[in-house]
């Protein structure tokens, strides 16, 4: 045996476990990272967004929200990762918008009223009713007799 040959079976062998410990370890990052996004970051977001009024003073940010959080475990029930890992970041930013905007709302408190000159008119400011007419008929063909 020289020095440059190898019995079989020395490196192969380690090199082959090292490949199959990879490939499992890049097939579970999805689940993993799924957890962390979606699990944990959009959740907490969009429950942080549920505390501050956002479906009462942000509907628009808290509906998109709410429906990519869904979009993301509904995506991940068909173990398609990335896609729920997109939709969670999305319902993340969402529910931070929403938060955002329903604190500012808040702070600024219920809307004014309406003034005068906007409210809607009262039945007795509006012109009398005429007197029940008939409408003028209209020339018009009369009908075909049928037999």
């Amino acid at each position: 045996m020289t020095g440059g040959e190898c019995a079989p079976g020395d490196m192969i062998g380690a090199m082959r476990r090292w490949v199959i410990v990879a490939c499992l370890a890049a097939a579970g990052c999805g689940p993993v990272a799924y957890v962390s996004q979606v699990t944990f970051d959009a959740d907490s977001a969009v429950a942080a967004a549920r505390a501050a009024q956002a479906e009462k003073y942000s509907p628009y940010w808290w509906t998109r929200a709410t429906q990519y959080l869904h979009m993301a475990r509904e995506v991940a029930g068909h173990a398609d990762f990335q896609g729920a890992n997109r939709f969670g970041r999305l319902a993340s930013e969402a529910a931070k918008q929403a938060k955002a905007e329903a604190e500012v709302a808040a702070a600024r408190g219920p809307a004014p009223a309406k003034p005068d000159d906007m409210a809607p008119a009262k039945p007795d400011d509006m012109a009398p009713a005429k007197p029940d007419e008939p409408a003028p008929a209209k020339d018009v063909a009369p009908a075909k007799d049928t037999p």
